[in-house]
């Protein structure tokens, strides 16, 4: 029977170390610009600071309500119509980057594409976790559950954001393999979706000259290929040591977004590849910890919840870093914990309340 016991010592303090490292490095990354555009080289890194002071307030206070509340159509349903209504919502506002990602309310701005990743976690936990034995029936459980992943997915589509639309894609997947999904039906489900990807990187212009300049980053050095390129510089540049912390050059109007998706490339040139490698250490000491969490819990719903918080948490980390080294096409997927997004940093450790929660509970 399950017993309560302190919360998980090593994914708390690997979370407050991460959150540090990252404001640490917003800084470094983003004094220069932010001087340069606001006269102070504070801007970016307290505005973040003010979200991560929330953001662990929050995940201070969910890692002690106990995560049962979750389990209920009381919570599931109003969570599953706010974050409709929030992704909807952005499309009133005005453009920002090209994009419909963020809801802004004078000085505050909300992306709620952010709240999405955490609300599809609890809703599919909560719809799967009576339902292990029906994984067979493709009608009434299998498309079930993937109704609500798949309306959020073409409306972050529709943003457009094409790598957190693939974030929830990924983790919906892995819940359901996880609940016991047959392997036909994740492969009908990934074949049935092939074409509409292939178009919305084919027939979307500045997607596919993004795929065409992945598979040969030189053919547009000063264009599509620029953020990239100088990526690479930034991370070569730092060797096995790195130039030392604020001594980055490519973060001086080099390499854009520096303090946000590209901020490992700051990390690299910096703090070299032991700093680099040791971020990547933290995130797999949190992802190890996240799924002993989820394979110790009997509770079918707590063990559903904390894998998919941990696989969502990993898989923005895998894509961002595999951006910054070329691995994949570009893309705008925050680094956990560490790029500068208030809305991120603020989710994602809400997102940590509740698996410290159910950390708690101990079989």
């Amino acid at each position: 029977m399950a017993k309560l016991v302190g919360v998980d010592k090593w994914m708390f303090f690997t979370t407050l170390l991460l959150v540090v490292v990252g404001l640490v490095m917003v800084f470094s990354a983003s004094a220069v610009v932010a001087e340069a555009r606001y006269h102070s080289p504070y801007t970016f890194v307290g505005k973040q600071a003010g979200w991560t002071v929330l953001g662990v307030l929050l995940m201070l206070g969910l890692m002690r309500i106990d995560y049962s509340i979750y389990k209920s159509p009381r919570f599931i349903y109003p969570a599953l119509s706010v974050t409709m209504v929030l992704l909807v919502a952005v499309f009133f506002f005005p453009v920002s980057h090209h994009t419909y990602r963020w809801i802004r309310l004078g000085p505050v701005s909300f992306q709620p594409s952010e709240v999405a990743k955490i609300v599809t976690v609890l809703f599919l936990a909560w719809f799967l976790h009576t339902r292990l034995d029906a994984m067979d029936d493709w009608k009434g459980t299998l498309l079930r559950a993937a109704s609500m992943p798949v309306i959020f997915i073409l409306l972050v589509i529709r943003e457009p954001d094409l790598g957190t639309a693939l974030v929830l894609a990924g983790v919906t997947g892995m819940m359901l393999f996880l609940a016991g999904i047959r392997w036909r039906y994740l492969v009908g489900a990934a074949v049935a979706a092939l074409p509409f990807l292939a178009g919305l990187l084919y027939l979307v212009a500045w997607r596919w000259h993004r795929i065409l300049v992945f598979l040969n980053p030189n053919s547009d050095p000063q264009g599509a290929g620029f953020h990239i390129n100088q990526s690479l510089i930034a991370v070569g540049a730092g060797g096995f040591w790195g130039r030392g912390y604020m001594e980055g050059v490519q973060k001086l109007f080099f390499l854009p977004e520096a303090h946000t998706d590209f901020i490992f490339a700051n990390i690299a040139e910096e703090l070299g590849f032991v700093g680099s490698m040791a971020i990547l250490l933290l995130f797999v000491v949190l992802g190890i910890r996240g799924f002993r969490a989820a394979f110790r819990s009997q509770d079918l719903f707590a063990r559903l919840v904390a894998f998919g918080i941990t696989t969502t948490i990993l898989l923005q980390a895998f894509f961002n870093i595999s951006v910054v080294l070329a691995l994949v096409p570009t893309k705008g997927i925050p680094l956990p914990f560490i790029s500068s997004g208030g809305t991120s940093v603020f989710c994602t450790l809400a997102s940590i309340g509740i698996l410290l929660n159910i950390t708690r509970k101990a079989d």
